[in-house]
């Protein structure tokens, strides 16, 4: 385990602190501790709780990968107080194992999660095809999009990118950072983690579990030419599925593709394909925020 002076980012790099941040402690058998960075958020990200639940999950079902999972946020997390994850073994079959994962703050639960797992096991296979849009190697970096755009970002948004961050975002449309355009819901975005995660399938998995909270609700924002920093929207996700097709390193570019079907009754619902740079789609998910308007 990491020592606590460790989890607070003392000498370590964003990746390193994001590792530690999913390392949660064992309390109990089949209950977790996890903690939350204790600065850059006023609430809990939610894709650091989907990351912390899957560990927790994972802990339970040493001999079997996730394939899927599918979760609800049920109120908002408190950076400054531990998280407990309490794990139900559902089921454990010949073939599957099902676990069910409450996180709970002040006495009260905050996220609910049921993952499901699968031996390896042959099968038939197809898959849709990548969009052809530019490599990563072709586009602004993170540095350089700074340089672009920072000057112009409202001060929350830059705030947000000037710190250090675990996962490197690379936007295929930049230009989306500096316009009010109101475009098609859909976007392209690059990512991998900024240091080396390793090759245990499990932490690579629940570290694409944290990235795909990113971007995902911004894509129906684009349709209104709006900002997840936007004073006047309440923002929130309230649900997230995911569904794991095939095996990637989460320290290898992915592209994340997505689209915004829908938004109607102050919720926005949004669809993301993750690909590999073979084109592999390797896994998919969907989510549903809230995007309700406020003065």
């Amino acid at each position: 385990m990491t020592d606590k002076n460790d989890r607070d980012g003392n000498n370590m790099s964003a990746a390193e602190n994001l590792i530690a941040l999913l390392d949660l402690e064992k309390v109990e058998e089949n209950l977790f501790r996890g903690q939350s960075p204790k600065e850059g958020w006023q609430r809990v990200f939610g894709g650091q709780v989907i990351g912390q639940a899957l560990v927790a999950a994972g802990r339970t079902v040493p001999d079997r990968t996730v394939h899927s999972l599918h979760a609800y946020f049920l109120r908002p997390g408190d950076p400054k107080t531990p998280i407990i994850y309490n794990v139900e073994r559902t089921r454990d079959g010949k073939s599957f194992s099902t676990r069910r994962v409450t996180a709970i703050q002040h006495g009260k639960p905050i996220f609910d999660m049921s993952a499901s797992f699968q031996i390896t096991e042959p099968g038939l296979e197809h898959a849709i095809e990548m969009p052809d849009v530019p490599t990563p190697d072709k586009l602004p970096t993170e540095v350089e999009l700074n340089a672009l755009f920072i000057d112009k970002m409202p001060a929350s948004m830059k705030a947000y990118w000037e710190r250090e961050r675990p996962i490197e975002l690379r936007p295929v449309d930049y230009n989306r950072f500096a316009s009010r355009e109101k475009k098609a819901p859909r976007q392209d975005v690059w990512f991998r983690a900024t240091g080396k995660i390793g090759d245990d399938p499990l932490l690579n998995q629940c570290v694409l579990a944290y990235a795909s909270d990113f971007t995902l609700l911004d894509t129906a924002l684009i349709a209104h030419g709006k900002y997840i920093f936007d004073m006047d929207l309440q923002l929130a996700s309230l649900d997230h599925a995911l569904w794991f097709h095939r095996p990637f390193r989460s320290d290898e570019w992915l592209l994340y593709s997505q689209d915004s079907p829908s938004s109607q009754g102050a919720r926005g619902f949004c669809r993301g394909n993750i690909f590999n740079q073979a084109g592999e789609l390797v896994a998919s998910v969907t989510q549903e925020g809230l995007m309700r308007p406020r003065p």
